[in-house]
């Protein structure tokens, strides 16, 4: 309850900020229609593509109608209206019945409320896997063995690990292995290091070296595999989309799941964290980097870069110190790896 006490001021905040800022860049798109009826399997950000040009502007023309409870969560069969209070685009629901609240699951929005993003997309990342720093996987404890000498071991098998020191019988560790090395292209400082996810076990005895049972595995644990402490932490799949504060820059360190061209729905890492003041659900446009050409036509042959061009629009997700998770929203052209991030302009 306190939440959406929070999230109802920070919409009033924002609609009072910037009501004037959308009507006069015309950000309601020209095609938009007077009302949308909500259907199982819409996104918010997909309806207010419907209704403006830049979709996660959407707060910008909230209205909280205040006789409909928790007007910020969208369920299917909501009306949304497109009027105008004060002369200024306003979209407002009606709801026929008061809907009730289930608890907040690990990682999927308050009951039958639509996403604001396609989960389905993140959900692999929004737990799973880690971006730890280089210390972290020197000192983690790491698999030595297993019984039967197996190269490789899956769910129930018994693996032996060193490096656990005393710990509560019953404990959890996920497994992870050393992956992707993320560094700096200006600075050339390496930001972190992807701990690829490969499963959960169980401590079932100390000792040097300890014994544990895999509990889970989403691939085969190898001997050299680190172990980190399991986290219960929750993440909160409910976004709120807005522009970051403060100006930042940085660019696309790498597209997940081993593809090379960055595109719609894509996961991504850029080189901006919670040091850069990176928060879930702030959103930054993309740019393709410009080329440089060889002026034919000058007599010196000069050598000129081309401007960047905006590519896309992309959402933080999910933080880490130096470095964050993105969706990838919108794409209006090829986007490339070390291609510009950017605080939107308005």
């Amino acid at each position: 309850m306190y939440k959406n006490k929070i999230l109802a001021i920070l919409f009033t905040l924002l609609v009072s900020t910037y009501g004037n800022l959308l009507a006069e860049s015309g950000a309601l798109r020209p095609d938009h229609p007077d009302q949308y009826v909500v259907v199982k399997g819409d996104t918010l950000w997909d309806i207010s593509g419907r209704f403006l040009t830049d979709p996660w502007r959407w707060p910008n023309i909230w209205y909280a109608n205040p006789q409909v409870e928790n007007p910020h969560l969208i369920y299917p069969g909501d009306v949304l209206k497109l009027v105008y209070i004060d002369g200024q685009p306003r979209i407002m629901v009606e709801r026929s019945k008061t809907v009730k609240l289930s608890p907040q699951g690990r990682i999927t929005p308050l009951d039958r409320a639509i996403p604001t993003i396609p989960l389905d997309a993140i959900a692999p990342f929004l737990t799973k896997p880690e971006i730890v720093d280089e210390e972290t996987l020197n000192t983690a404890p790491y698999i030595v063995g297993n019984m039967g000498e197996h190269l490789a071991t899956a769910k129930d098998d018994k693996v032996y690990a060193r490096r656990i020191k005393d710990s509560e019988i019953g404990k959890g560790f996920t497994i992870v292995r050393r992956g992707e090395k993320y560094v700096d292209p200006k600075t050339k400082e390496i930001l972190g290091y992807e701990a690829t996810y490969v499963g959960e076990s169980v401590l079932r005895a100390n000792g040097d070296p300890a014994s544990l049972i895999i509990s889970d595995s989403n691939r085969e644990a190898l001997s050299g595999d680190l172990l980190l402490p399991s986290s219960d932490t929750t993440y909160d799949a409910n976004f709120f989309p807005r522009a970051p504060e403060n100006k930042v820059e940085g660019q696309i360190l790498s597209v997940m799941d081993g593809v090379s061209q960055v595109g719609l729905y894509n996961v991504v890492v850029i080189n901006l964290g919670k040091k850069d003041g990176m928060e879930h659900g702030h959103v930054l446009d993309i740019y393709e980097k410009g080329k440089t050409i060889t002026d034919h036509y000058s007599g010196k042959r000069d050598k000129v870069t081309l401007p960047d061009e905006r590519a896309g629009v992309l959402m933080v997700f999910r933080t880490f110190d130096r470095l964050s998770y993105a969706l990838i929203m919108y794409a209006e052209r090829n986007m490339h790896v070390l291609d510009v991030v950017r605080t939107p302009v308005y």
